[in-house]
């Protein structure tokens, strides 16, 4: 994909790139330094060559290049279209959505207790509530953002409001468990349609690279309130009302976001998108249906013939799907977007965050409820300073960026996140509050790099190809967790495994299936020991903390590798506001 380059016109309206070779350089301002997110486009104007008798001129070039310098940046600011006029209000409309989408991923894992007592759910319908939505928004990430590309992605984002609004509002008459996991699959149908529309459109209201920095540091900070917001709403709504009301919560929200959004956002799609590629499509869908499902059970049962076949239909549907990309002209997905180093690096950025939040803020969550004794709503209300520190510094992540680099930004994020990580296993012992609380704060502050991540993402596609680059970054967050409670989550189980031994059951009496119960989770320990084994349940709280250290120091691991790739990928002089594809 290649961009028009704009005319560069001085006081009097001669054409600047045409005049050129008289201040030594060749070229047009709009070529001038690489920013490494597409590696053309940059439109800074710095002054990239030499040529002809007047290159050999010092001090002629030196001027010559701070006039094609400014010049550059002038021209690059009078190609940009005009903003729209309510595009704030608009961001306040995507980021109202997509607090709620994200609050109702997590207000599901406080319910969850509340509806498996009222309908007694088996195992395998428990398991269905609890993936459904996370398969059906991987799977159709891609292929919603393709189609908002060319039908509209307003119309998309609203139709995606009106069908989260009316799935929640039929859990009323959920009352079996088959008939609350179609209510989640549709649900995630409606996120799926939401969470690429809200980036995708937030690329075209904000042309102006500096003001979508600042407008994806809003979104990202959103993201993280809804995060911390949802298990502490979902415990209130819980102590008052039923089950169905963590569900009927979303109803009156979006139907404001519904007519709001009618009202203030603009329509936008790819003027060029190409034909529908039908058989792409449902490659994506299967391939990554597959994938999350894989991953998934790779992590609960680990290897099993029924993972190893999915695992195998993701390589091949999703194989098979890139090189369609690859060789169409007009792809579903524009896998080439992955050539630019600053672009892949935003995408590792979000994939590697969500791999390490997903599982440690699980493990925490339950930490807290379980050994802890917190209620739900204790435990949310103790979740906070996460949310704190991400709200405080993702609105300030663009202007830091913009200071020290945005090289700095992701990497120094990732060590942040990753320091704070490590705090759970070497903080003192035995485990407290306090160090969790501290950890969490560190956690939050270095989650303030997600907005540059954001930014540099976005702005490596050009404003038709938004619903691209919006799908790779969700796409990266679902992956993430998915992965992140498999290959953690595992590792942490092996750790409470070891910590709690068979011969130590055995001797309090405990052998058999009740013996595998315990050693599966914290929970099975405690309901397999009773009442009567106050030192068994001590000894598994002792073996669930542990694990929770040690899997605080490999997230940290984990967030330390991404930083040197990060550092590594991002070009050193990448700057948000000159980055554009």
């Amino acid at each position: 994909m290649t961009t028009a380059e704009p005319v560069e016109t001085g006081p009097t309206g001669r054409n600047i790139a045409a005049t050129r070779r008289d201040t030594g350089t060749t070229g047009s301002a709009a070529t001038g330094r690489d920013t490494g997110i597409t590696g053309r486009g940059a439109a800074t104007g710095r002054v990239t060559g030499t040529t002809g008798h007047d290159a050999t001129m010092g001090s002629d070039a030196a001027a010559g290049g701070d006039t094609a310098r400014a010049a550059g940046h002038g021209a690059a600011r009078a190609a940009l279209p005009p903003p729209h006029p309510r595009r704030w209000a608009g961001l306040a409309v995507l980021s109202a959505s997509l607090l709620l989408v994200v609050m109702d991923m997590t207000v599901l894992n406080v319910a969850l207790p509340e509806i498996a007592a009222d309908l007694r759910p088996g195992s395998i319908s428990l398991l269905w509530m609890v993936d459904v939505y996370s398969l059906v928004v991987s799977g159709l990430l891609v292929t919603w953002a393709a189609v908002g590309d060319r039908w509209g992605r307003k119309r998309m984002l609203l139709t995606g409001f009106a069908l989260f609004g009316l799935a929640s509002l039929a859990v009323l008459w959920a009352n079996t468990p088959g008939a609350v996991i179609a209510v989640r699959a549709v649900l995630g149908v409606g996120g799926a349609m939401i969470m690429p529309s809200t980036l995708s459109m937030i690329r075209n209201l904000f042309p102006d690279p500096r003001e979508r920095a600042t407008a994806l540091g809003i979104w990202a900070t959103t993201a993280a309130l809804g995060g911390a917001l949802g298990p502490i709403l979902g415990g209130a709504l819980l102590e008052a009302f039923s089950w169905h009301s963590a569900f009927l919560v979303n109803v009156p929200v979006m139907a404001v976001a519904l007519v709001a959004g009618w009202l203030l956002l603009p329509e936008s799609r790819n003027p060029r998108p190409g034909p529908w590629d039908a058989l792409g499509a449902l490659l994506s869908i299967v391939g990554m249906v597959a994938l999350v499902y894989a991953i998934k059970h790779f992590g609960k049962d680990g290897v099993t013939g029924e993972a190893l076949t999915a695992a195998a239909a993701a390589v091949v549907a999703l194989g098979w799907f890139a090189r369609r990309c690859l060789r169409r002209e007009h792809p579903l997905l524009d896998i080439r977007l992955l050539r630019g180093r600053a672009f892949s690096a935003g995408v590792v950025t979000a994939l590697t965050v969500s791999t390490a939040a997903a599982a440690t803020m699980l493990l925490l969550a339950q930490w807290m409820q379980v050994v802890q004794g917190y209620s739900p709503l204790e435990a949310g209300v103790r979740l906070l300073p996460e949310a704190v520190g991400a709200a405080v510094f993702s609105p300030l992540a663009p202007a830091i960026a913009n200071r020290i680099g945005a090289r700095a930004v992701l990497s120094g994020g990732l060590l942040l996140i990753g320091a704070g990580f490590v705090t759970l296993f070497l903080g003192p012992q035995p485990l407290g509050y306090p160090t969790v609380a501290a950890a969490l704060l560190v956690v939050g502050i270095g989650l303030g790099a997600l907005a540059v991540a954001s930014a540099v993402i976005m702005a490596g596609a050009p404003a038709e190809r938004s619903g691209s680059a919006a799908a790779f970054e969700e796409t990266s967050y679902e992956l993430g967790g998915a992965l992140g409670v498999a290959i953690l989550g595992s590792f942490a189980a092996a750790v409470f495994r070891h910590g709690l031994p068979v011969s130590d059951l055995a001797s309090a009496g405990i052998t058999g299936r009740a013996a595998d119960q315990a050693r599966e989770s914290i929970a099975g320990a405690v309901e397999v020991a009773g009442p009567a084994g106050a030192h068994l349940v001590e000894e598994a709280k002792d073996a669930f903390t542990t694990s929770l250290e040690w899997t605080g120091l490999a997230g940290g691991a984990l967030m330390l590798a991404a930083a040197v790739a990060v550092w590594l990928l991002t070009p050193r002089d990448l700057d948000l506001a000159e980055a554009e594809h």
